[in-house]
């Protein structure tokens, strides 16, 4: 979050991964006690310098290629295949280990495939407006059916709303009825309910119901005008202009219009979302003129380049030609903001913005923001339920599907919870975890049983879960409430610094963990490898459009067109000679991927790594190995992973971690897991972070990203000297 978020963090709906997925962006808001989270300001001048040189020391390389890669403004290709290679340099570091994408699990549901958009970048694919619902579960067969029905409607260039109404003749002719309402399970409760202050995925998914953007994908993933109706672009490729709909109103949560959206909301939202700094602000330096500049308040605001042309025209200037601009609208960065509510709501702009002002109340719940979306949100109680009604004044009322949307609350702790919530018709879908599949296997209906009636496996969209390392620990208890202390000494903390500082040992831990059965805990055995990833960004997200040639070690080395960014990421990885695979060409049934294998574990070159650590660990006085009773003995390096105890799949899983890294490396490493008992403190741990020196671990499995817009940027980027993952790696 990525925000973060984010967000396109679901490619189904939120409820599919309820019981078998985590939150993406390392973001949230959380207030923590004043030695944590205020530091003074000589203390935070030293940490910064601090986290600065270790970000030269362990990501220099990176560093280095990915500063070539983003000056390359003028050649889109080329500019991919050096953000591959930058790419490669970041996973050679070790210090982000790949993991999982959503998806790729075991479900069950009323919701007709392919009607919410599964675009992998942005929040459209949280836009629930347009989903059908069948009255029942949908049985395997007729998903089986409409999905291959939209894939060739697809292709012969039908539209979205045409694949809507074959759906609905669909249902109808198979015994099903279309209903208007649609329950769903929930995990976490937004923080805050101001579009423009938050990267969270959990706070995203909920408030982009809540307001239209300006162009928004389909169910085809085709980009649509909302609430615009056109756009031009100049012939230099830096200025959009897009003309607004006319008579869009703005409502309270009581539905009550209150003003009318004009072209001037869209500078207010803009300059919002820059004062605010909510995570989002970074996304937009070097792409919006003088947004950096105005970040560093080097500028005013009437510098940016966010105008307004009369009351219909919005005109952003770009500090360069960006393909993938149109890519990032779809994100709350470039949301509307009812400058007239937001005032009322005690709302300033530039050096007068103050969200602690206690005059200042808006996004403090659902009734301090203004609406322009389909969903007004009528309940709101904490873990508990929120409730979206339909907006009755929503420019676009008559074209939406679903009538109110009802998110229920699961704290997790109950395995069969949201599979018995299906069942029982309180939900209308569920993911299946390992325990539920098993489950579903075993209850029947009409002679079948349900997992062999409805099951269906959710595809995988373009998160990024993964383990984080700390290389900078500086927090050993939470910083909100002081929970899940160490029990490491001053002594212990010490080594596993210095071993989290050596590139070797990183790698030893990457190689060691048997990301398969680690998966399995959640997913189930069957499934434990469709979901598993290589890479931070996927190895098809983006392809050549033209050969390039680019130096790989000082060789030239030419890519021909069509290369996918993950052949080009191998290729320099294969250089350097380090022993992973990022980019399978044969899988996916040879269309090539970097998604569905494991290509990180390797027992024999996790311990080939591990001794190269130990021999340099031990020339900065870290033994990793002393003589007892004349023998070579290991004195182990002890990890925190914080592990969400209460939650049998979490404690599996993170025993399974604990395990795979005991069993592959020979007592050198010991993995202590810090139980959690709610998921709050287990998010609190590092999710519920704002700074690197509030992260308490040593490792950490919770935290992922989603793509913005449709450029690797929208990944690199937050792992960049300061970048906005930077913090989850215990530095900036």
């Amino acid at each position: 979050m990525k925000q973060r978020k984010i967000f396109a963090i679901l490619a189904m709906v939120l409820v599919l991964v309820l019981s078998v997925g985590v939150f993406a962006a390392c973001n949230p808001k959380e207030d923590g006690n004043k030695d944590q989270t205020d530091p003074d300001a000589e203390r935070l001048e030293q940490y910064l310098a601090e986290s600065a040189k270790i970000y030269g020391e362990q990501l220099g390389d990176f560093k280095a290629a990915y500063e070539k890669a983003v000056a390359e403004t003028k050649n889109t290709s080329k500019r991919y295949a050096l953000m591959a290679l930058a790419e490669a340099k970041l996973m050679e570091s070790a210090v982000f280990i790949p993991g999982s994408a959503n998806g790729g699990t075991y479900a069950i549901s009323k919701v007709a495939p392919n009607t919410i958009s599964s675009v992998l970048w942005g929040n459209d694919s949280d836009r629930f407006h347009n989903a059908i619902l069948a009255d029942k579960l949908i049985t395997a067969a007729d998903r089986t059916a409409l999905k291959a029905k939209w894939s060739t409607m697809r292709e012969e260039g039908k539209t979205a709303k045409d694949y809507e109404t074959a759906v609905k003749a669909y249902f109808s002719e198979h015994g099903y009825s279309v209903k208007t309402t649609y329950n769903m399970g929930y995990a976490s409760d937004p923080q805050t309910w101001d579009a423009q202050a938050t990267s969270r995925a959990a706070d995203s998914e909920a408030i982009v119901n809540t307001y239209d953007s300006l162009m928004e994908y389909d169910a085809f993933n085709v980009l649509q005008y909302a609430l615009a109706e056109n756009h031009t672009v100049s012939d230099d490729g830096l200025t959009y202009t897009f003309t607004l709909r006319k008579g869009v109103k703005w409502v309270n949560s009581k539905g009550q219009e209150i003003a009318e959206l004009k072209a001037d909301d869209f500078v207010a939202g803009f300059q919002h979302m820059l004062d605010a700094k909510g995570g989002l602000e970074y996304l937009v330096e070097g792409v919006i003129v003088n947004a950096a500049e105005y970040n560093a308040k080097a500028v005013t605001f009437d510098k940016v380049g966010v105008k307004a042309d009369g009351d219909y025209k919005v005109v952003y200037t770009l500090t360069e030609p960006k393909s993938y601009f149109l890519t990032m609208l779809g994100y709350n960065v470039f949301a509307p903001l009812c400058r007239s509510f937001y005032e009322s709501q005690g709302g300033k702009f530039g050096s007068e913005f103050d969200a602690a002002d206690t005059a200042y109340k808006y996004g403090k719940t659902q009734d301090n923001i203004a609406y322009c979306g389909p969903y007004v949100v009528t309940t709101n109680t904490a873990k508990s339920e929120i409730v979206f009604s339909k907006n009755e004044s929503y420019w676009n009322k008559a074209n939406i599907n679903l009538d109110k949307i009802t998110w229920k609350y699961n704290d997790g702790k109950d395995n069969l919870k949201a599979y018995n919530d299906t069942k029982s018709g309180t939900l209308d879908g569920a993911g299946l975890n390992a325990t539920s599949a098993a489950q579903a296997k075993k209850d029947t209906v009409d002679g079948k049983t349900y997992f062999d009636e409805y099951h269906y496996v959710t595809a995988t969209d373009a998160t990024a879960f993964g383990t984080f390392f700390n290389i900078n620990r500086t927090a050993y208890a939470n910083a909100q409430d002081g929970k899940l202390q160490t029990a490491k000494d001053s002594a212990e903390q010490a080594r596993t610094k210095a071993a989290l500082s050596n590139v070797h040992f990183r790698r030893a831990l990457a190689m060691a963990l048997d990301r398969t059965s680690y998966n399995a805990q959640t997913v189930g055995a069957d499934l434990a490898s469709v979901s598993l990833i290589n890479s931070f960004t996927p190895g098809n997200f983006v392809s050549l459009t033209e050969d390039v040639t680019v130096s790989i070690n000082g060789k030239d080395t030419t890519f021909k067109k069509g290369t996918y960014y993950g052949a080009i990421m191998q290729a320099q990885i294969d250089a350097d000679e380090v022993k992973i695979k990022v980019w399978d060409p044969t899988a996916d049934e040879g269309a090539g991927s970097s998604a569905g294998f494991d290509g990180w574990y390797n027992a024999e070159n996790a311990m080939a790594e591990l001794k190269i650590a130990i021999a340099e660990l031990k020339a900065q006085g870290v033994d990793l190995v002393v003589k007892k009773d004349g023998k070579d003995t290991p004195v182990p390096i002890h990890l925190d992973l914080p592990a969400f105890i209460s939650s049998q799949i979490y404690y599996n899983r993170a025993f399974s971690y604990k395990k795979s890294l005991s069993d592959a490396l020979g007592g050198y490493v010991t993995v202590d897991l810090a139980g959690a008992t709610t998921s709050g403190d287990w998010y609190n741990a590092g999710y519920y972070t704002d700074f690197g020196y509030q992260a308490n671990y040593d490792l950490y499995d919770v935290s992922g990203w989603g793509p913005d817009f449709g450029d690797p940027s929208s990944y690199l980027d937050t792992l960049t000297e300061g970048g906005y993952m930077a913090k989850c790696l215990g530095i900036f």
